[in-house]
């Protein structure tokens, strides 16, 4: 689920209600929804279908190799073109409703005015950088050119033509907004901006002088002053990486668009839209309602019973999409609702949603585990069976908070207990939907679908549920608003996914991460203060970089400090992991913790006092594996 164009207008409604708009021409308002009109259909149309092309190439190739035993070799090849496509429509569409990540706290305790310049501000950043990337982004598809993919034979073109498409359809729809503005709010906002390209430019031989305390000036300075003004978070990433790089380098604006599409076109990324797709079938066909129902029967009576059950959903899920973003997907839509009937706050409802994404980095197949595997050499079985249980610590130190939590909440409801009778109708009824999970869980262990894949089983499964037993759930006119927020929500997601890759290149580049890597080695106190420096530096890098960036760029130095330390591989990798997943969820820079905002349908100030006492205890849980290894490693 996303956040929707009103609710998104709702946040930042000071400029939606300036006079300059009230007082515009009746043919000018007529004329911008005219242009929106089309360019929503320009977008939301062929988004919509590139979901159900993408659900449809994965489940027929699963059909071809499980019952026909036959593989179809370009499947794969062809989904992962249309996933660039898709993440790039979805990007536009998530632009055209303002629906991407970005935090709004500080902006909302601004005065009118003030508010009114962040949110133009905001927007012409936006459309700056589209700008500036657009003709970058047409050299890329000329470098692509020259590629052909192996299956199907296509030249590299067709699939990299949806970044400068995508970015051009973004761009329309950003300057729409610029126009419907406050004039004297833009006028003031570009002012700024030039005001600041001008002061960069002319410091640009000073900045180059500082070495590596330039990377102050951008990665803190410009980047903080970014999200603090309430610019969507990928932004604030891409236009901090591009000022860094038009004014200390001679690299060319391609590097970015290309290390941008590797950030955003991993095929096992594709979870994530399939997912979220899977979480809004199960909510509207009226499978997560009998869900609810059952478990609230069964749990409703006790202590923090719901929150139990969203963290055994979320150990449940993890080990299936192996994204932590589908994971959420997956699970939020189906509780959240029923936990906000019974009283409990939104703060504490994505504090809950987000520190159980944290909890359950480590479980399998999980995305970080792959990565550290690939870059540094670990068997990736002995990290599949060391991350079970480190995962569960957490979940038990998690569900210990969710009781105290719930003791200190004295206006959340707490029905008496479901007799048996009810408890019993209840679970018959949801047996078929209670199977889901089952059903996702056996395809992956019987190898008949990878964990990119099953989520298609999920989503064939729920459709027949839906229309032979659950009827009247899905509608025709419900689907075409699934895909469109399937496809807006997956853009949001996987552009500051690719904005986070391009930053972490950056970095890479400048020698920050190699300097890093030596600084740590000479840290005094042996293993001890190793690790504790690797819990504190890999919580600021993944706040800043995401898992996957941090892990390919500094696994490769650290681990091998940590082997001749002493330190087990396995149990770093752990210990990496679990202080990554900190800073990914830690708000204001962790970029997953505005994914739980997004998909539970939060603000995120909401949660940004309640979840730091649950990031606290998962830092605790995470403290002690780091220092008893055998939670790491004892079953090896």
């Amino acid at each position: 689920m996303t956040i929707t164009a009103d609710e998104s207008n709702a946040i930042m409604s000071h400029s939606r209600s300036s006079p300059a708009t009230a007082t515009s021409p009746a043919t000018a308002d007529a004329a911008f929804d005219r242009l929106e009109t089309w360019l929503r259909h320009l977008t939301e149309i062929p988004a919509a279908a590139l979901v159900v092309a993408e659900v449809g190439i994965l489940f027929v190739g699963i059909v071809a190799r499980a019952v026909f035993h036959h593989a179809i070799i370009w499947s794969d090849e062809l989904a992962s073109i249309l996933f660039l496509w898709l993440a790039m429509f979805g990007t536009a569409i998530a632009v055209q409703r303002t629906s991407h990540m970005r935090l709004t706290a500080f902006v909302s305790a601004m005065p009118q005015r003030l508010a009114g310049f962040a949110e133009a501000l905001g927007m012409a950043l936006v459309a700056l950088f589209l700008i500036l990337i657009l003709h970058p982004a047409y050299e890329y598809v000329q470098d692509q050119s020259f590629v052909e993919t192996p299956a199907l034979g296509w030249s590299g073109t067709v699939r990299a033509l949806a970044i400068p498409v995508g970015a051009g359809l973004a761009l329309v729809g950003a300057l729409l907004r610029v126009f419907r503005g406050r004039v004297a709010d833009m006028a003031l906002a570009v002012g700024f901006i030039a005001a600041a390209a001008g002061v960069l430019w002319v410091a640009a031989p000073w900045l180059t002088g500082l070495g590596h305390a330039n990377l102050v000036v951008f990665f803190i300075g410009l980047l903080g002053f970014g999200v603090v003004m309430g610019v969507p978070i990928a932004f604030s990433f891409l236009i901090a990486t591009v000022a860094f790089l038009v004014c200390t380098t001679r690299t060319p604006l391609t590097v970015v668009v290309g290390r941008m599409d590797e950030g955003m076109s991993s095929l096992i990324l594709l979870a994530v839209p399939l997912f979220v797709l899977l979480g809004q079938l199960v909510d509207r066909s009226g499978m997560a309602r009998v869900m609810v129902a059952f478990l609230a029967a069964l749990l409703g009576h006790v202590k923090a019973g719901m929150s139990y059950v969203l963290l055994g959903a979320m150990l449940l899920v993890s080990g299936i999409s192996g994204s932590k973003t589908a994971d959420m997907a997956a699970v939020a839509p189906v509780l959240f609702p029923e936990m906000r009937k019974r009283g409990m706050k939104d703060g504490e409802l994505v504090s809950l949603l987000a520190a159980a994404g944290a909890m359950s980095e480590t479980i399998p197949p999980s995305l970080v585990l792959i990565a550290i595997a690939s870059v540094t050499g670990v068997s990736i079985a002995a990290l599949f069976t060391a991350g079970i249980l480190p995962a569960l610590v957490l979940a038990l130190v998690l569900a210990l908070v969710a009781r105290w939590q719930a003791g200190r909440e004295t206006d959340v409801e707490r029905p008496a207990r479901a007799p048996f009778s009810t408890v019993r109708k209840t679970f018959v009824v949801a047996l078929p939907a209670l199977l889901l999970p089952f059903v996702i869980r056996s395809a992956v262990v019987e190898g008949i679908a990878t964990a990119t894949e099953v989520s298609t089983i999920g989503i064939a499964y729920t459709i027949a549920v839906a229309l032979l037993i659950y009827r009247g759930g899905l509608t025709r006119r419900s689907v075409m608003p699934m895909l469109v927020q399937t496809a807006s929500l997956s853009g949001a997601i996987l552009f500051i996914v690719g904005a986070a890759s391009a930053m972490g290149w950056a970095l890479t580049q400048s020698g920050f991460s190699h300097d890093l890597a030596a600084l740590m080695a000479r840290i005094p106190g042996g293993q001890v203060g190793f690790l504790l420096v690797s819990v504190a530096a890999f919580v600021v890098l993944g706040s800043v970089l995401e898992g996957i960036p941090a892990i390919v760029l500094f696994g490769p130095l650290l681990f091998p400090i940590a082997h001749q330390m002493g330190i087990h591989e396995v149990h770093y990798a752990m210990v990496v992991i679990l202080a990554m997943g900190l800073g990914i969820f830690a708000p204001p820079f962790g970029l997953c913790y505005y994914a739980a905002c997004i998909i539970g349908q939060v603000d995120p100030e909401a949660g940004m006092k309640r979840i730091w006492f649950y990031l606290a205890m998962l830092l605790i849980g995470t403290l002690v594996i780091t220092f008893v290894p055998w939670i790491s490693i004892g079953f090896l």
